[in-house]
């Protein structure tokens, strides 16, 4: 129709041209006539949708396995391929990775690899010392990587015993890279063993071994066909028995005879079977160059562990299409699409058993396509049974943007009102916010308004924690709403066309293709994939991507692929890893992307800048009271529970969420000089809080008070008994001290809380993980209470406050107190309550002994730390170690 409207306009201007006496201006004219109806036609074509339709077909997946293609079926795993062995294993699920340097960029991708599997390891650089492998009589490593194999041939003789003696007795094997060379080598043997290698070869055709034990994730039978990317590759070749290939290929210049020739055979990969020297090894001709080495490095670490580093095969597949009902004219689904949708859906169930889409719709921009569009609508409400649904919002609006929850729950239940009226199911319990927002950072009206209206126990986003690097990606719970951790697949609301495409057919086919998507299978067991309505119709970009992947896992893994509802996925990933129940709140103003769905009401001008965090007993209340006098310090507002102390990063009021934390300090009124801190002297020797801190407060600087940890525990002690503790009462001090693990335990608690915080170089070492020294003040709780003004003026230098203050005329000594207090504005002091400077009966000589024994390994610890931060040593803790 295009054509025939530029025939028209075409037809128009040569008679128009052709009239009597025509001039060059009437050409011109008519000339700018049928451009400007050219121009017209073909917008209103474009706008429609339909000039796509007229010259292009969507492209359809075309990829097929070479197995396939025999007629072989899927093979299935050995009982050989299990990788667990009988009898004890006396070692930690744990690799050890030798790098070159700690910027080598292999070595930085088999720990990106380690990181995306959830392998736990440890990385030291390649030199001339061993790190300790062995804890007590158990080995602390499963595997040993070497990203450089010559450095382990390397070793000094003394090293490369210790490490073959540690390999041979705790059955743990070794997986090394094999470098290429400046210089090529051909036939050159490695050093001490019968294996010999050639260098810099330029090879094609990979294959792998199908009779290998070693292949469990990596599916043996299919072959790589065309060149191998780079021109260093190594190949390995010997006559000894212990070694056998694990994968060959052929150099670019042979050329078949026939078909079903496929000499010569170059092995790229070897299995030592350690019946040379006693210990297994898998060595790679070439790094992660080619997209199947990190398959088949994690089939080694599999084997080489015994399948203690071993993940099981089941993947996990929600595929949600957003934005159901929403998007531009000329750019939604039309009827074709949706049957294309529905043909996709049921040729992937024949893989995935009971596979679904997963709707998510905003009813106000419902009909709002073309005519053909709207006929679309129509099409996926009428075959609505087919799918899954969930909610969005009403209007496709971000939830951060409404302070009042009254507001959002209106927007739900317009959305919940249309569903009723359209017949789509409402009780998925499943729900997603418009570009992320509310969901992490949390909006806290948000997760009440779906609890409200929809009853909402499951969304999922992948922003948390951060949306880069994807490999850290986690679940958490708040609210009760389990949080999915979602991958990304490369397409987005403009990605419509497979010219348009970032970086054209040829990236998205990389990534389907042992690339970042394939990988997302892989590394995940659970994948959430968010796509879009208008991926679906347009070039149906979304159909071609997921059934071209899902075919790409079925050639080259064992993956058993399945599918859940929303709300089983959650509590399946939820039983998978238990520990990531519990969120981290990070600070939102580090990340552009978590600012970008912050509401702007929030600012985190609102958050301390340094912590007071204790432990308990040293002096803390004293500081917290002479830093208030400060003009530019500010403290938060007291709790109704624990006065003073927020107490935001132990216990319960953490999950309670960061607006409750941030509603503790005043709203920044411009740009105000407050300086805020908050006091929690329960922070000191929690296990999880330098980690909770420093993800929201990376910058915060932290001040601590240490004084004789056994004094510590003696005041802890009297303080319980001051406030009426049954136990306390009860006890002894020397009773509670020495108490063991099978006495009762409320005795066993008061015993903990009066030791553990003195352990006082194993906290501060938790803390020193997270921090550099640079943001930690260490007070001498001694000479804070003999002489606080001196201690305030070295605090305030730390905290590069201004205006500095001169706390001489605002401190005083009070002899009936005996410690230091305010000074008021009618020249008296003002002391802490009765329940501060309390004097205690004098310790006994027998708990005195016994804690200096207790703590002496503890306060040597305290005392080389000190003098590694180069600060003084206290003469408390000279004290205690004489």
């Amino acid at each position: 129709m295009v054509v025939e409207g530029s025939a028209v306009s075409q037809n128009i201007l040569n008679r128009f041209c052709s009239a009597s006496q025509p001039t060059i201006k009437r050409c011109l004219v008519a000339a700018l006539l049928f451009g400007v109806a050219s121009m017209v036609i073909l917008s209103y074509y474009v706008t429609n949708n339909q000039w796509h339709s007229v010259i292009r077909e969507p492209p359809q997946p075309s990829f097929q396995c070479h197995s396939h293609n025999k007629g072989l079926v899927k093979s299935n795993i050995s009982a050989s391929n299990i990788h667990t062995i009988r009898g004890k294993l006396r070692f930690d699920p744990r690799v050890l990775v030798f790098m070159e340097t700690q910027y080598s960029r292999l070595g930085k991708h088999i720990c990106e690899v380690l990181e995306a599997s959830r392998i736990k390891y440890k990385v030291e650089v390649a030199g001339k010392s061993l790190p300790l492998l062995t804890n007590h009589d158990k080995g602390k490593y499963a595997v040993i990587v070497f990203e450089n194999y010559e450095k382990y041939l390397s070793m000094n003789k003394w090293n490369r015993g210790l490490l073959d003696k540690y390999c041979i007795e705790y059955n743990v094997g070794i997986i090394g890279f094999v470098p290429s060379k400046e210089e090529t080598f051909i036939g050159a043997q490695l050093k001490g063993f019968p294996l010999f290698i050639s260098t810099n070869l330029k090879l094609k055709d990979y294959y792998l071994n199908p009779s290998s034990s070693i292949l469990r994730l990596t599916r043996a039978g299919e072959v790589h066909y065309g060149e191998l990317p780079a021109g260093d590759w190594t190949i390995f070749k010997t006559n000894d028995s212990s070694y056998e290939a694990l994968a060959w290929a052929r150099p670019q210049h042979f050329v078949p005879a026939s078909s079903e020739d496929i000499s010569p055979f170059l092995p790229v990969i070897v299995q030592d079977h350690g019946l040379y020297d006693g210990i297994h090894r898998v060595l790679f001709g070439n790094g992660f160059k080619f997209w199947l080495h990190k398959l088949l490095f994690l089939d080694s670490v599999s084997f080489l562990s015994h399948g203690k580093l071993s993940f099981p095969l089941q993947r996990y597949l929600l595929i949600d299409i957003d934005d159901i009902f929403v998007g531009e004219k000329g750019t939604r689904m039309k009827p074709t699409d949706v049957q294309a949708l529905l043909q996709a859906q049921e040729r992937i169930s024949s893989i995935i058993p009971g596979f679904r889409f997963n709707l998510g719709f905003s009813g106000k921009h419902y009909h709002r396509g073309t005519e053909e569009e709207n006929e679309g609508d129509d099409a996926l409400l009428a075959h609505s049974s087919k799918f899954w649904w969930f909610c969005h919002m009403w209007s496709h609006t971000k939830p951060h943007l409404y302070e009042n929850i009254s507001h959002l729950e209106m927007e739900m239940n317009l959305n919940h009102q249309f569903a009723q009226e359209h017949g789509i199911p409402t009780d998925s319990g499943y729900s997603v916010a418009p570009h992320h927002s509310g969901v992490y950072p949390v909006h806290e009206q948000l997760y009440e308004a779906w609890k409200h209206v929809w009853n909402i126990r499951v969304t999922s986003t992948e922003e948390y924690p951060h949306l880069h690097p994807s490999r850290f990606r986690r679940g958490f719970i708040h609210r009760n709403i389990m949080v999915l951790p979602r991958q990304t697949c490369g397409l987005y609301t403009h990605n419509l066309f497979m010219e348009r495409y970032p970086g054209g057919a040829a990236r998205l086919e990389s990534s389907i293709q042992g690339g970042d998507l394939f990988y997302q299978f892989v590394f995940n067991p659970i994948n959430v994939f968010m796509t879009h309505l208008s991926n679906y119709g347009n070039d149906r970009l979304a159909l071609y991507t997921f059934e071209s992947v899902i075919k790409f896992i079925q050639c080259w893994t064992n993956l058993q692929l399945s599918t859940l509802p929303p709300l089983q996925l959650a509590e399946k990933y939820f039983q998978m890893f238990p520990e990531e129940s519990n969120p981290v709140w990070v600070n939102p103003c580090l990340d552009k992307r978590h600012l970008a769905i912050w509401s702007t009401k929030k600012s985190c001008d609102q958050l301390p800048k340094f912590l007071v965090i204790g432990p308990q007993k040293t002096g803390t209340t004293a500081l917290y009271t002479f830093l208030s006098m400060h003009p530019t310090i500010v403290s938060n507002y007291p709790s109704a529970e624990t006065f003073e102390e927020v107490q935001f990063f132990n216990g319960k009021n953490y999950f309670k969420g960061l607006d409750w934390y941030m509603n503790f300090f005043p709203v920044p009124i411009n740009s105000t000089g407050n300086y805020l801190f908050e006091k929690s002297a329960t922070y000191f020797d929690g296990e999880l809080i330098p980690l909770r801190a420093h993800a929201l407060l990376p910058h915060a600087k932290l001040v601590t008070i240490l004084i004789s940890p056994i004094r510590r525990a003696y005041s802890w002690y009297q303080h319980m008994r001051a406030h009426k503790d049954t136990t306390a009462l009860k006890y002894e001090f020397y009773e509670v001290v020495t108490a063991n693990d099978k006495a009762p335990k409320n005795l066993r608690d008061l015993r903990n809380r009066c030791l553990n915080p003195g352990l006082y170089a194993q906290h501060l070492d938790r803390w020193l993980t997270f921090y550099p020294p640079s943001q930690l003040m260490i007070i001498d709780g001694e000479e804070l209470k003999a002489d606080p003004v001196a201690v305030m003026n070295k605090l305030q230098q730390f905290l590069k406050i201004t205006p500095f203050v001169d706390f001489t005329n605002h401190l005083r000594y009070d002899p009936q107190k005996g410690f230091y207090c305010q000074v008021t504005q009618q020249n008296s002091t003002k002391c802490l309550g009765r329940n501060k400077g309390r004097h205690y009966p004098l310790i006994d000589l027998l708990s005195q002994k016994f804690l200096k024994i207790f703590y002496l390994s503890s306060n040597i610890a305290l005392s080389k730390l000190l003098t590694r931060l180069r600060l003084p040593i206290p003469q408390w803790l000279e004290d205690d170690l004489s």
